[in-house]
This record gives C-alpha cells, sequence and structure tokens, in this order.
C-alpha cells in the first residue's frame, strides 16, 4: 500500500490540472510561454502519474482497468472483472 500522502498528493495534482487544463491549452496555441511558467508546476500533465485506485501501487498499473497487476489478478479470480478469465490451454 503507498502512503495515504502520496495518494493524496497525487489527487491535489489531478485537481490542478483539470482546473488549468483549457487555460494552458490557450497560451500554448498563442505562444505565450511567459505564462505559462507563472502557472503552477503541477498544473502540468507531465507531473501526474498513474496509480491503482485500489492500493495506490504505482509500479504494475493497469490503464485499462486502473488498478495494478495485483489487484488485477485477484478480481480476475473473484469473477469481478467482466469478461475476463484465467487462461489454461
Amino acid at each position: 500500500m503507498a502512503k495515504e500522502s502520496m495518494k493524496a498528493r497525487e489527487v491535489k495534482r489531478k485537481k490542478l490540472f483539470d482546473k488549468y487544463a483549457e487555460k494552458r491549452a490557450a497560451l500554448k496555441e498563442a505562444g505565450d510561454f511567459t505564462a505559462l511558467q507563472k502557472l503552477p508546476k503541477n498544473s502540468s500533465i507531465v507531473r501526474l502519474h498513474n496509480r491503482c485506485s485500489l492500493s495506490g501501487r504505482p509500479k504494475g498499473y493497469m490503464r485499462i482497468f486502473g488498478v495494478s497487476r495485483i489487484n488485477f489478478r485477484e478480481m480476475a479470480l473473484q469473477g469481478l472483472i467482466p469478461g475476463v478469465k484465467k487462461a489454461s490451454w
């Protein structure tokens, strides 16, 4: 499990990104890079990091499902993800 502070930091960055997304796009379009630099650093998309929605794990993230590989496997074995089953041949 990730620390709660790390999860909260990612949530804060996501909110800042959502708040400034339109303004950033407009400034980039206009080519006004000095005004772009004055915006908060955490409002940039490159500052976001994908994390598991259940455990907060930053590595082994499966983008399609929004969870880490460990939680994905547990959920798939329990039948919680529709259309996914363990392969056997």
